[in-house]
């Protein structure tokens, strides 16, 4: 340490130099007569501390508006008021730092900032006090301070009781407000607001919030620490009665009784037929519980385990309806179609009523939205006699969605497989995964390989869930999954499951079902009978071709739903009493109808041709276009967001065309003079496929030779170099979107006559199908 020094002169407000230096302070306020020590950590504040030191030992104190102690400070920084203060003692520690120990004089204000030194200096001017003399208002608002000061100094640890007689003696206002600002807990800016009111009475007043403010936290923290105490209390205080209560017991001989939880818990197990791995388990987590006391946080994780353990259906089992025919009269009730998932479930049925130990199928229903794979999974349970459990994986991208979670975890329970199982309370429900297609997977883990487990037939009957951490029999719950894509589902999942694909409905086929099922389920739906409203078989087609177009149902069922509450209102506002409703109608319940009228009658010019194609919603006609324009420079455009497969086959029909230009009848010249450009309408809709090969060659032929395409005629199937036709997928969706669209002839691959089997007998006759394997067979065919 250096020398110390100190100071004993009477310093007055005349004392006070007109430019003094100034130092900025951060996170604390000086008030006048008030001492304050303070560490100075920067070169320039050391310089000015040893200047002040030589000289008359007086600086000004402002408070920045910064919070950074390490920084420079400007005058645009700092407040205009604040203290000048003396300096009593001064130690430096090391080069850069130095203690102090400083008295507040008076309050100034600042005129002007000058910088010509390494520190700041400003030209001040001593601020005068208002309103500072004893009058009455001054006297009441000091004794009210006194009083509350008080209260804050025996709420207070840190203050003296001594601080409180020394409040009291004061006499001067000004003294007394700036005392009680310096010494209580307030925010730094609350206390500048202080230094910064010159009405005295102000002051005063603003000085009484604070100490209001104060002495409430106070008071509230005092509460709040006497109930924890409390609380703290109370526990110790029942458990030493419980262990001298349990001593007492043990002197006397007296061996604890069972409490009745554990008891209950006890005659579960004993009830419950749980597997001997289980049943340990359960014995082991119980003696757990007995040892724990009611009040422990362990005791309700214990207790909600073993409410787990005891409440599943290990052994329980629903017994199947095996009557075969019964099951098939309650499939074809429930649903119009769907021939193979039936036929499907119907062998089960055999297969469980001649060997009773055969092992559930996993079925997965693929097909386009609305086709009915969820409620097909509920006529299942109902046929066999089982109860139905669903979940969605729509978007489930945790694996202990499926798994569980471990007991380490607060809030552990198990996954939605076990949880299912209790709701069903049998151990052999139906049970239907919803949109498997649609798993996501993140950082915390891979739902759709926790699943693995679940299908497997050969792994299933130990299914692990990482809360119950016990096997548990899955293998005789029959599980469906549903998907309207299978490309998205992993291929090792994808093995696991047997596959029923459940494809698009025709007009006829909707209209069944429509008069069955949907007309019926509206009016009910909408307080009709079935006197009160009555749709004709023409209004019915109309809203499928004109207003839906769809594979699945959904749509039409709205539709219907939509003019069932058009009658509805009408016949609540006793505008009418019934109501038939025919084609011509449907107009004022429904609006103009959405859909286009038939293009396909509308190939007039040659270079258009119709192609089909596949969605995972089904089938659609495509319409190709392409038009030749002199020039020869840009060889081929393609339009109509194409992607690069398609793009590819229009490369490949391009070069078809010119090496059997000859055979083709056309002119060699035609490809160094003209510029081609195919475009596929619908533009913002994205395409992609190979099956579009043979619709874009004869496209192109078409436009060469100037031979129109025959019309209500459609083709899809993949070409290569030597003019070869591929086979392509989606027949049975592309031949349905085809009849919905008029078409009456259809050109495929001879590889895809095999598929013809899946395409219902009605349109089959009522569209003539031509199989080819060479695209000369195809321009035959196909050109007029």
């Amino acid at each position: 340490m250096d020398d110390l020094k100190t100071s004993s002169r009477t310093i007055t407000s005349d004392n006070i130099p007109h430019t003094i230096p100034i130092l900025p302070i951060v996170d604390t306020n000086l008030f006048p007569k008030m001492v304050l020590p303070l560490v100075l950590i920067q070169r320039e504040a050391v310089e000015l501390i040893d200047e002040a030191m030589a000289g008359n030992r007086m600086l000004g104190l402002l408070l920045s508006k910064r919070s950074d102690i390490d920084s420079r400070h400007t005058a645009e920084d700092l407040h205009r008021i604040g203290t000048v203060a003396i300096i009593l003692k001064m130690s430096k520690m090391e080069r850069d730092k130095a203690q102090l120990l400083i008295q507040g004089l008076d309050r100034f204000k600042v005129i002007q900032f000058l910088q010509n030194k390494k520190y700041m200096q400003a030209k001040i001017e001593i601020i005068e006090n208002r309103n500072a003399d004893r009058n009455k208002e001054n006297r009441a608002l000091m004794a009210n301070i006194v009083e509350q000061y008080e209260k804050i100094v025996a709420l207070s640890p840190g203050l003296p009781s001594e601080m409180g007689h020394m409040i009291k003696s004061l006499q001067e206002p000004t003294v007394l407000a700036d005392m009680v600002a310096s010494t209580i807990n307030a925010p730094v800016k609350e206390k500048q607001n202080v230094i910064e009111l010159l009405d005295v009475t102000k002051r005063l007043k603003k000085v009484t919030r604070l100490v209001n403010d104060q002495l409430e936290i106070l008071e509230m923290s005092s509460k709040i620490q006497s109930q924890v105490k409390e609380d703290m209390d109370n526990r110790q205080r029942e458990y030493y009665l419980r262990q001298q209560l349990k001593a007492i017991k043990e002197e006397l001989g007296e061996t604890e009784d069972e409490s009745v939880e554990i008891k209950e818990y006890r005659a579960k197990i004993e009830k419950k037929d749980l597997p001997e791995e289980a049943r340990k388990e359960a014995e082991r987590e119980l003696q757990r519980l007995s040892r724990m006391q009611p009040s422990s946080s362990e005791y309700v994780v214990s207790s909600t385990y073993l409410d787990w353990l005891t409440s599943l259906p290990w052994n329980d089992r629903s017994e199947d309806h095996l009557d075969i025919k019964s099951a098939r009269k309650i499939l074809n009730h429930d649903h119009y179609g769907l021939e193979k998932p039936k036929k499907r479930i119907l062998e089960y049925l055999a297969v469980r009523k001649l060997k009773n130990d055969s092992k559930g199928p996993i079925l997965c229903f693929t097909g386009p939205p609305g086709t009915g794979k969820t409620s097909l999974g509920r006529s299942i349970a109902r046929a066999l006699g089982r109860q139905f459990v669903r979940i969605a994986l729509g978007g489930v991208r945790d694996e202990a969605e499926i798994r569980g979670h471990r007991r380490t975890y607060v809030g552990a329970l198990p996954g939605r497989i076990i949880q299912c199982l209790r709701k069903a309370g049998t151990q052999n429900p139906v049970f239907m995964l919803d949109e498997i297609d649609k798993v996501d997977h993140s950082y915390h883990g891979d739902p759709s390989s926790a699943l693995l487990e679940v299908l497997d037939p050969e792994q299933n009957f130990s299914f692990s869930d990482h809360y119950l951490d016990v096997p548990f029999d899955l293998s005789d719950v029959m599980f469906l999954t549903t998907a309207n894509v299978l490309h998205t589902v992993p291929a090792p999942l994808r093995d696991r499951m047997e596959v029923l694909e459940l494809n698009g409905y025709t007009e006829e086929e909707k209209l069944k079902i429509a008069t069955r099922y949907l007309i019926p389920k509206q009016r009910e739906a909408n307080g009709l009978s079935a006197i009160q409203i009555r749709l004709t078989s023409g209004a019915v087609k109309k809203i499928i071709s004109g207003y839906t177009r769809e594979s699945g149902l959904r749509n039409l069922e709205r539709h219907i739903g939509a003019v069932c509450r058009g009658v509805a209102s009408k016949i609540a506002e006793g505008e009418a009493e019934t109501a038939m409703v025919g084609q011509k109608d449907l107009h004022d319940y429904l609006g103009p109808a959405p859909n286009m009228p038939d293009l396909v009658l509308k190939i007039e010019n040659p270079g258009v041709v119709v192609g089909l194609a596949w969605t995972p919603y089904g089938g659609e006609i495509l319409f190709i276009e392409a038009v030749a324009m002199k020039g020869g420079k840009r060889g081929l455009t393609l339009t109509g967001q194409l992607g690069d497969v398609m793009k590819e086959s229009a490369s490949t029909a391009l070069s078809f065309i010119r090496a059997n230009a000859k055979k083709l009848a056309v002119d060699d010249a035609f490809f160094s003079t003209h510029d081609l450009h195919i475009h596929v309408p619908e533009g913002s809709i994205p395409k992609d496929g190979p099956s579009a090969g043979v619709a874009m060659l004869t496209c192109l032929v078409s436009l060469m030779t100037g031979r129109r395409v025959k019309k209500r005629l459609a083709m899809s199937g993949e070409i290569t170099l030597r003019g070869e036709v591929l086979p392509v997928g989606g027949i049975k969706e592309k031949v349905i979107a085809a009849h919905r669209a008029g078409i009456k002839t259809i050109i495929l691959p001879l590889w895809n006559q095999k598929d013809m089997e899946d395409v219902p007998k009605d349109i089959s006759k009522s569209i003539a199908f031509h199989f080819v394997d060479k695209m000369e067979e195809v321009l035959a065919l196909a050109l007029e």
